[in-house]
């Protein structure tokens, strides 16, 4: 028979396994019990979800295997979703057909630095993917068709 890790656990209220840490926990706003997901190494969990009660109503129904494997699954979606979320938040393109009919892209990525918060907006020949310019701007910048045809005009942002 082969030992499991040393760092696994699999008790009713916590579970420590595959890089997470699933905890049943006393729910404060109510009687009720939630669990907790958190990620090895993190200091806060990803996800705090309610528990369901146990047959006495008093105490939390058991983690087990399947439960475990179901709450990693829906952290890790929820992360997944939110790491997209910011990616959308931070990063925009824009494409359209400048005035001789060349396709262009625009790509504008915030730079979300607390001391220096700035965009880089760059602009691309859709077709050689060249750059054809690029420049810095505020993170306030609005990327419209009427902006992303001055910047490449002009190299104004």
């Amino acid at each position: 028979m082969i030992d499991a890790p040393t760092d696994e656990i699999s008790d009713p209220r916590l579970w420590k396994k595959d890089g997470w840490i699933a905890r049943v926990i006393k729910n404060e706003d109510d009687d009720g019990w939630a669990v907790e997901m958190t990620r090895k190494g993190d200091s806060e969990p990803a996800l705090v979800s309610p528990w369901t009660m146990g047959r006495d109503k008093k105490n939390p129904k058991p983690l087990d295997h399947a439960a475990f494997h179901t709450l990693v699954k829906t952290t890790t979606e929820v992360l997944r979703r939110h790491e997209q979320s910011a990616r959308a938040r931070l990063h925009s393109t824009f494409s359209y057909a400048g005035e001789d009919g060349q396709r262009i892209r625009i790509d504008l990525d915030i730079v979300p630095d607390d001391d220096d918060p700035h965009a880089i907006v760059a602009a691309y020949d859709e077709r050689t993917n060249e750059l054809i310019r690029t420049g810095r701007t505020s993170p306030a910048f609005k990327l419209t068709a009427t902006t992303a045809a001055r910047f490449v005009r002009t190299g104004e942002a």
